[in-house]
């Protein structure tokens, strides 16, 4: 039989190490994580070849003592526990664990000194062997150099990404942690690049602005919800300032990183009627919890989290978005399309004596656009066709005189209406072009709403014969726990035997709808993030389909009063900046936009 034996403790390092050192980036965000929790107010990163080759953290923390530096690189060694409840952990780390898994898989430099010391001390450790101590000259605070990550286990370096991807993570890490920590200066330096400067004691909008688009500040609303015991804090882009891939989400949770499914989830609900499916918002969000309810220690790496109360945790957040986003509702991004913006200062007459003939009314100038500017996609703006140009598709009719009170709108003046489609505004401060269809979509929809079919439907349709749906005993039991939410919404179920629930009606939206499909997706919903939102969100969608059908589509003519009544309704209307899908219902030119384009500005 084989033996039972103890492993060597280099062993059970490396061991450990496989679960906190996955690649630079991890090993990266345990340093930086240590120099925040040592009350640094500055954080110098340099990294080589992506962190493959060398990964420096400077910080002017507390510092430490030779013995305290030697007790750093032993294991389930720290100074984040004061006593034994791990549940009240208060700092980013707290298991002990990273210094000594990375000098088990590296070679390790840690330098110190504390504030009250006149020098500070050197300890070098190559891959678990300290082969190096004495004094060493530095400013108070600490000094981690790694190198030669992975470099006594091949099998672990070949498994590495190439040094671009391994820099695109390093860079990941380090912005999410000045996120969470706007009081703290930070730097990033990649080789001779410096990457990011940020100054310390910057607001927290600031800081995400800067550090993930700063055009996120003209596109986002600020949050500040609280409820009982819970705070949301942090900007959230508008629907309308979304993009293709989730990665602009970033999450905190007492201002600890996290990628936890529970709020991605609920995001995205609290988005749901205002984002296409194959679009994600932007945006960074700080969760503030009593940390009883909370449990960080459910992975080494920490960037999952646990919650007591998950079905009211994703009620808060979705709930606080929806309550901030509605502060900007009537918001769109607005920078117009830039290519659209070049069509805009191409001489729009095609034919070469027309050209002509302006060369020689203007003296001599040429005013038309230079010949580099004229691209394939012009003669599509221009209308030509065959060298004639296309009869235009507007209208001319009377407008409404402004009156003494246009300043009170700020969606502007009907002054008519282009390809039966646009509404075009003035503004007391621009040019104002609106699509009709799908602002009118928004309108209908929110009427919907307020009609009592948006976030608690009543009604419901019974079926005739009641449905018999066939699932597993832990599915049905949780949906019975939800038989009273689910009520409230119009859809009526009760348990029948232990692996069957009886469904006596559903809700009015979604009539005709499969109850079998319907109770299989809720219960994987229940069962992957303990509350439903599923629900909520089809009746939305259904909704939405309605609003589309319903309202004004687009190459129906208006008159003035019409356009007039419609922009009106848009300024009182919730999340009108954006249709249902996350497009914009409206842009803005201001005066001098328009100016630039005739070159009077």
């Amino acid at each position: 039989m084989p033996q039972i034996r103890r492993l060597p403790e280099t062993l059970i390092n490396r061991i450990a190490a496989g679960e906190v050192v996955e690649r630079p980036a991890s090993a990266l965000k345990e340093l930086v994580e240590n120099a925040v929790d040592a009350g640094a107010t500055r954080i110098a990163v340099s990294i080589m070849d992506g962190g493959l080759n060398r990964i420096e953290v400077t910080d002017d923390g507390c510092g430490m003592s030779p013995e305290e530096m030697k007790l750093a690189l032993e294991r389930h060694a720290t100074s984040k526990l004061p006593d034994d409840a791990i549940e009240q952990v208060a700092t980013l780390g707290f298991r002990g664990e990273a210094l000594p898994s990375i000098a088990s898989v590296a070679r390790l430099t840690l330098e110190s000194r504390p504030r009250e010391a006149e020098q500070g001390w050197r300890c070098v450790t190559n891959h678990g062997q300290v082969i190096e101590e004495g004094p060493a000259a530095l400013p108070p605070g600490t000094r981690v150099r790694l190198e030669q990550l992975f470099a006594k286990i091949p099998a672990r370096r070949k498994f590495l990404r190439t040094p671009r991807s391994e820099y695109a993570a390093c860079l990941d890490v380090v912005r999410r942690l000045a996120m969470a920590r706007p009081d703290i200066g930070f730097s990033f330096e990649h080789g001779e690049r410096k990457i990011l400067s940020l100054q310390a004691g910057q607001e927290i909008e600031e800081r995400v602005a800067q550090i993930i688009a700063r055009e996120l500040a003209d596109n986002g609303v600020s949050i500040d919800q609280e409820r009982g015991g819970m705070r949301l804090t942090g900007i959230a882009g508008l629907p309308t300032y979304n993009r293709g891939v989730a990665d602009h989400q970033y999450l905190f949770v007492n201002g600890r990183p996290v990628k936890d499914r529970l709020l991605t989830g609920a995001v995205r609900g609290a988005y749901a009627d205002m984002l296409a499916r194959d679009r994600h918002a932007v945006l960074a969000l700080f969760l503030s919890i009593p940390h009883e309810d909370v449990d960080v220690n459910v992975h080494p790496a920490k960037t999952e989290v646990r919650f007591r109360d998950a079905a009211a945790l994703r009620g808060f957040i979705v709930s606080a978005l929806r309550a901030s986003l509605s502060t900007g509702d009537r918001r769109s991004a607005q920078a117009p399309d830039s290519g659209a913006m070049g069509r805009w200062q191409v001489e729009p007459i095609g034919r070469d004596d027309a050209r002509d003939t302006m060369h020689s009314i203007f003296t001599g100038r040429d005013w038309s656009a230079p010949a580099t500017r004229v691209q394939s996609p012009i003669s599509q703006w221009r209308g030509e066709e065959g060298g004639v140009s296309a009869l235009p598709h507007g209208r001319a009719e009377l407008a409404e005189e402004i009156s003494e009170d246009a300043a009170q709108y700020p969606l502007g003046i009907a002054r008519g209406q282009v390809a039966n489609t646009y509404i075009v505004a003035e503004a007391e401060d621009g040019l104002v072009i609106v699509d009709q269809h799908a602002a009118h979509e928004r309108i209908v929809l929110e009427r919907l709403r307020a009609a009592g079919a948006g976030d608690k439907v009543a009604a419901s349709q019974a079926l005739l014969m009641p449905d018999v749906v066939e699932l597993d005993e832990p599915a049905c039991d949780r949906l019975e726990e939800q038989i009273d939410y689910f009520a409230e919404l119009g859809l009526v179920i009760e348990r029948f035997g232990p692996n069957a629930m009886l469904v006596r009606a559903l809700p009015a939206s979604l009539k005709g709808g499969d109850p079998e499909a319907l109770l299989t997706d809720l219960a994987d919903d229940l069962a992957k993030h303990g509350d439903s939102l599923l629900l909520g969100e089809k009746i939305e969608h259904v909704l939405a389909t309605m609003a589309c059908h319903g309202s004004v589509r687009a190459g129906r003519a208006l008159n003035v009063a019409e356009m007039n009544a419609l922009l009106r309704e848009m300024e009182s209307t919730p999340r009108s900046g954006q249709c249902n899908h996350g497009r914009p219902t409206w842009v803005k030119l201001s005066m001098e936009d328009v100016e630039k384009l005739f070159g009077r500005h």
